[in-house]
């Protein structure tokens, strides 16, 4: 082992302090800093300072979920949570004003397997699940003269502004070419980039990462052309050339992964095509004259003689067909067939049957419960605590449950990082506090201190303890300005608290194997790998339905990587119980990409080569050893049955 690797920090202490990198993003800033401060500031000065702490709190809350995309794709990263959190707020509130203890923590309880178990469904209902069991924290623990509706109200009020503020006000992105594109053109220039980038890396160790480079750009600009639409169709010229350069990039996607599966270097000139047409949809232009990309590899063999000669071929016609899409794409006649061409291209193959078996299945089931304990015994410890006058003169307990919440997610990190994160963010926030409570006027100075943490909470996103911090700096001067004494000494107890409760339950053993969360994303990308391969080795003609296929498998497979990432950077014994699943996840990801391959082959011979389908039986045989052995051996024998065909 070397020196450097033994001073290396364990995985869940490197990943609290890792913090993403990136530019500032000043659009967010800006929104921030109009959002809780001046619906703060207008509540007070109406003498509805209550009804103004709720809307900061809403703004607080999708400020957080405000990450860069496009305006159409915030409309659901944004509004779904948002009428999750008024929900809650008023569930929180009757169930609070009418409900003893007792049956108080049971409601809440069953509030919290509901929302964990949807959770499991993907990141907008994850955060939907968490806005609603916060709210509902802050509805319970947070007595106020106002009805549960009104509060309902005033919550759907700050979210909605913030939301009008994203639609409404220019971004970098947006300040060339037609207003509304703010992210989308970007988005999809971002493939042609990432294409020419996997062109470069053929033959090469980058190769791999590069391929993962391309899913994630393509992940990107699916989500963000494919936001909510009022017309099923799209509604103007230029979206509809976005949407036909996004359908003529998933051609050369595909010859690019099956060019990098081949593994012969290519010439230099090959990446110049892709990047010209990503110029030409920055700069919304014309693509002028391309270079042909089918030249002799660096190796100088016969492109015929080589194994890479279908896919060479298969990136030559890309390239041409693409070239035709963006001239034809320059003007309106032309554009609604390619648009029609590329709308399937855009949705996810999910409907409300797949979301209810994602909250039902085995990953739903383990997360629902664990956060159901969590919340549950954080508001009974806080009612506890409440009712035997721990807290003095401070009449609100909703801190402990809801800190509760944010530490049990686990899309937010390993939970010892969490924790560790959550503790040092929350003693710092409060400290700050304290300082600027001494010191600022009241209410006009901490009115500005909640708009300057709300121009914080876009940057601090990038590190979970940095969050923690603005955020916690944000709501005690928001309940501060509410009435409630300062309660920094308080606040960090209840974190502690919060911090205990969320290892214990986290490290309790539960019903079924640990690790749900995990084998269920594996389970889903191995039963589009499955669907993928089937398309392909059934000798359907439909591209588009093929291309559908190949981007759910990539995806589906994306999103187990994550999720095994996360639980590896665990503690020992948590991180244990998933053991063998990136090994897993490497053999699928191996058959799709030979999948690819296969089907660029038979696009050009009508017939896979005996190399073809030894790659195949191989890796499906690998696949269905490894998937029993982690406990997939449903998934593993449905892709295994696929051998007859491949042979």
């Amino acid at each position: 082992m070397s020196r450097r690797a033994a001073l290396s920090p364990p995985p869940w202490l490197a990943h609290a302090l890792r913090t993403q990198r990136g530019p500032v993003p000043w659009s967010a800033v800006a929104r921030g800093a109009l959002a809780a401060g001046p619906l703060l500031l207008t509540g007070v000065l109406n003498g509805r300072t209550a009804m103004g702490v709720l809307a900061a709190i809403a703004a607080m809350l999708v400020g957080i979920n405000d990450r860069p995309g496009s305006r159409r794709a915030s409309v659901r990263r944004l509004g779904v949570p948002a009428l999750a959190g008024a929900l809650g707020l008023l569930v929180g509130t009757y169930a609070g004003q009418w409900l003893p203890a007792v049956p108080l923590t049971l409601l809440l309880t069953a509030l919290g397997l509901v929302a964990g178990a949807v959770s499991a469904v993907g990141p907008v209902a994850s955060a939907a699940g968490t806005q609603l069991l916060v709210t509902a924290a802050v509805g319970a623990g947070m007595p106020a003269a106002e009805s549960g509706w009104q509060r309902a109200l005033a919550f759907l009020a700050g979210a909605g502004w913030l939301l009008l503020l994203r639609l409404a006000l220019p971004t970098p992105g947006s300040l060339t070419g037609e207003f509304r594109f703010d992210g989308e053109r970007e988005a999809v220039a971002d493939v042609y980039d990432a294409v020419a980038a996997l062109l470069d890396a053929v033959g090469g160790e980058a190769a791999t990462a590069r391929r993962a480079d391309l899913t994630a750009a393509l992940d990107h600009a699916q989500d963000a052309l494919a936001g909510p639409r009022l017309r099923r169709q799209a509604s103007s010229a230029a979206e509809r050339r976005l949407h036909a350069q996004y359908a003529a990039a998933l051609p050369l996607a595909e010859a690019a992964t099956a060019l990098a599966w081949a593994g012969e270097p290519l010439s230099a000139r090959a990446a110049q095509g892709p990047r010209r047409l990503a110029a030409a949809v920055r700069g919304n232009t014309g693509t002028g004259p391309l270079p042909a990309p089918g030249l002799p590899h660096a190796r100088h063999r016969s492109r015929e003689g080589t194994p890479a000669a279908p896919a060479l071929r298969a990136l030559d016609d890309a390239l041409l067909r693409a070239a035709d899409a963006f001239d034809r794409a320059q003007g309106v006649r032309g554009t609604r067939h390619a648009e029609g061409d590329g709308h399937r291209l855009f949705a996810r193959r999910r409907d409300a049957g797949a979301a209810v078996r994602a909250a039902l299945g085995t990953g739903g089931r383990e997360y629902g419960l664990r956060v159901a304990l969590c919340f549950g015994a954080g508001a009974a410890v806080a009612q506890a605590l409440h009712h035997s006058r721990w807290y003095g003169q401070h009449q609100h307990w909703y801190w402990l449950p809801a800190t509760a919440v944010f530490l049990v997610k686990p899309d937010l990190g390993p939970l010892a990082s969490r924790v560790l994160a959550r503790a040092a963010g929350t003693v710092l926030g409060a400290l700050v506090f304290a300082v600027f409570a001494a010191l600022l006027p009241r209410p006009e100075g901490l009115v500005v201190l909640v708009a300057v943490c709300g121009a914080l909470v876009p940057v601090s996103t990038r590190n979970f303890a940095a969050l923690t911090t603005v955020c916690t700096v944000l709501v005690l001067a928001l309940v501060m300005v509410g009435g409630e004494a300062q309660a920094s000494v308080s606040r960090i107890g209840e974190t502690l608290l919060a911090c205990a409760i969320v290892l214990i339950v986290g490290h309790l053993p539960m019903p079924g194997r640990r690790g749900g969360g995990v084998r269920a994303r594996l389970g889903a990308a191995g039963d589009a790998a499955h669907a993928y391969l089937a398309h392909v080795l059934g000798g359907s003609d439909d591209r588009a339905e093929r291309w559908v296929l190949r981007r759910e498998a990539y995806r589906t497979l994306s999103e187990a990587r994550t999720a095994i990432a996360l639980a590896a950077a665990e503690l020992p014994a948590v991180a244990r119980h998933t053991e063998g699943t990136d090994d897993v996840a490497a053999v699928l990801e191996r058959l799709v990409d030979t999948t690819t391959a296969c089907a660029v082959h038979l696009d050009d011979t009508g017939r896979l080569t005996p190399h073809h389908a030894r790659q195949l039986e191989q890796l499906l045989d690998e696949w269905e050893r490894r998937g029993e052995r982690v406990g997939l051996s449903a998934t593993a024998r449905s892709l295994g049955n696929r051998r007859t065909a491949a042979a």
